[in-house]
This record gives C-alpha cells, structure tokens and sequence, in this order.
C-alpha cells in the first residue's frame, strides 16, 4: 500500500530566522521536515511532518556500508504578491525516480510527492528569504535503512524532505568564475552512475576539486571518463560553450547527469531562435575555437547557482580567456529571465511555474 495521508506533529519552539544577509548555503534548515517509510512488502507509508530533528539508524543501516541513496535539490521562491511557488517541481521528482530505478530503490509516486513538498513548504513559508537573490531550498533524499550487512537491495528505506533558507551558492554571484580542467580524476563512465543523482557521484568529486580550491579555482571541468579529452560537467552544473554565435552542450551519455537548469536552458534559447546544439564536444577544439577568436561566453547551469558565468579555463598549463572575464550577453539574458520567471517577476510562457497553496486537509 502507499499512505495518501500526512499527518502533521508541530514543533513546540520555534528556531530563531538569521538575516538575509548572513545566509550561507546549506547551513541553515527550518523547523519541520517531511518523513515517509518504505518497507517490504508494506510499501511506502507512514508519511509525516515533524520537527526538524536528527535520525536514529542502526549502525548497520546499509546506506552506511553500500552508499544506496539519491536526493535532488530544487527551490521555493517568493513572488512580488506573496506566493510561494516552485519552478518545475514534476521534473525533479521524474529525475528522483530515474535515480531510485539506477539504485534499485522503490518508486515514489510522484504526485504524492510533489503535494507532500507543497504542504511542507506551506507549513514553513515564512522561512522563504524575501531579498533579491535569496530563495528556501528543498532537498528531497531517500536513504537505504535495513540493518543487514549484505551486498544486495535494501528491503527498508526512508524518505526525507528538509528545507534551507540559502543565499547565493557562489560569493561570486552572476560573475564569471574561474575553472580548472581535471585530467587525473573523473566524474563517471556511460553504464555507471552518473546520470542518476546520488551521493557516491559527489564524494568521487571531492578530491579534484580540493587540490584546485587553493589555487582560486571555483570548480572543475570534467573530461569524459574514456579517451579524457570530450567535456561533461562542470563541478556540480551541467555547461554550456558559444562558439561563433551558436551555443553547444554535450549531449547526453549516460554519465552526465541531465539537469533541470540544463533542459529550462535549452527551451529558453530554442524559443529566442538562438542557434543550439547537444553534440560531443573536445577541449582541444574548444582551445582552438579561443585561438581562433571564436569562443564567446561560457557558463554552467543547475539549481543552486542557476547560471555561473566561466570567465576563466586552466587546462594542462595553459589559461583560457573568455570574453576578458566579463559576463555574457547569453549568461546574463538567461540569468535574469530565469530569475524573473521563477520569483514570479516576468511572463511564464512554459507553465514552468507551480504554486504553492495550503491544502484545506492532508489527503493529496
């Protein structure tokens, strides 16, 4: 069976809010989180909000042993009327089940899963920073919980949903971005896990991008994980290059992970008749097309930072200048149409938009 109701327990104190000029990204999360069980052969149920509070696992949970967990990261903003509202929410949720079959983890139901974040981020609205640039992330994550030390599926999971008020996600904000061009490590192989969305993805990064954060650098460019010469991702955003006024993405290949940002991009410069394209795409033809003065902007897409700007690539000693480390004309276009869309301030022409209302009960 799947519960279809949530039952609501309401903090006794409330946690005192932090200014919006001191929000960190991440540090920071609100009085209550959502909670939902998986057991075999019940189903998903028990669905529940409660207050904010650490969990208690049996040390021999298997996410502890096997790393069987996903998550996804999407955004509640506050419109100029007051509303709080998502920005694609239903894709977010698809990709969370595209991960949960990667994983062998049990599906959600979708709708029920997007009511249940809808009436979480009721609940907690006014945790939604209203200064420019500020917004309530949501990160959804399911984790494997049985206590069984054997290399196999989970029969016991958890599924969470926990909220931050966050600020910008780079210092650097709308401004271009330094980054190197990792050749030792790599991100993920086609038949691996890189196009789902899971915590082992992320930790593989850390080491590449430890030794170049000391350097300045913002972020890595991944190489693919083969031949180490066709481009990925960039740090935890998908990229995007204009090379002699056409915008090209690598194409998706089964290790790069295909990003929400990355497919509003995609729409968005389709609709404007600017030329775009997904195809693989080399760094050396990349340094050729900045020789030969044809490399116009750089960017990386995704949630957190929208668009970051890349002002700068390091590959193999040598340093590649993009449009003299200024902002594009692209990057900045997209930038602001995708933030006047989604904190409600410009036209919705895709329907992107879904609005957040208080339910008059719990059933979805």
């Amino acid at each position: 069976m799947e519960e279809r109701t949530i039952q609501v327990n309401h903090c006794s104190t409330r946690k005192e809010k932090p200014k919006s000029d001191q929000l960190q990204f991440g540090r920071i999360f609100t009085d209550h989180m959502f909670v939902m069980d998986f057991t075999d052969p019940l189903g998903w149920h028990d669905a529940r909000i409660v207050p904010y509070q650490p969990l208690t696992i049996d040390p021999s949970a298997m996410i502890f042993h096997y790393g069987q967990s996903v998550f996804e990261g999407l955004k509640a903003y506050l419109s100029p009327d007051g509303d709080a509202q998502l920005f694609r929410p239903e894709k977010n949720l698809q990709r969370l089940n595209q991960s949960n079959e990667r994983l062998c983890i049990p599906q959600i139901n979708e709708e029920f899963a997007l009511g249940a974040i809808k009436k979480l981020v009721e609940l907690e609205k006014d945790w939604i920073p209203g200064s420019e640039g500020t917004s309530l992330y949501i990160r959804p994550f399911i984790i494997s919980t049985e206590p069984y030390l054997g290399v196999a599926p989970s029969r016991r999971y958890k599924f969470i949903v926990i909220l931050s008020p966050v600020g910008a996600y780079y210092k650097e904000g709308i401004n271009p971005v330094k980054i190197a061009v990792e050749n030792k490590y790599v991100r993920a192989v086609s038949g691996g896990t890189g196009e789902a969305k899971t915590g082992g993805n992320y930790a593989s990064s850390l080491k590449a991008q430890e030794m170049v954060a000391g350097s300045g650098y913002a972020q890595v460019l991944w190489l693919d994980g083969v031949e180490r010469k066709y481009i990925e991702e960039v740090g935890s955003m998908n990229v995007f290059f204009k090379i002699n006024g056409e915008v090209i993405t690598p194409v998706l290949n089964g290790s790069i992970l295909e990003g929400v940002t990355r497919n509003s991009v995609l729409q968005l410069l389709k609709h404007w008749e600017i030329p775009v394209t997904e195809r693989k795409i080399s760094m050396e033809e990349l340094r050729q097309a900045n020789k030969d003065g044809l490399l116009e902007e750089a960017f990386g897409t995704g949630t957190a930072a929208v668009i970051s700007p890349i002002g700068q690539l390091t590959w193999n000693g040598q340093h590649i200048y993009i449009n003299d480390g200024k902002t594009g004309e692209i990057a900045k276009r997209l930038y602001d149409t995708m933030t006047g869309i989604q904190y409600g301030m410009l036209e919705d022409p895709f329907n992107w938009i879904e609005k957040v209302k208080e339910k008059s009960n719990s059933v979805f």
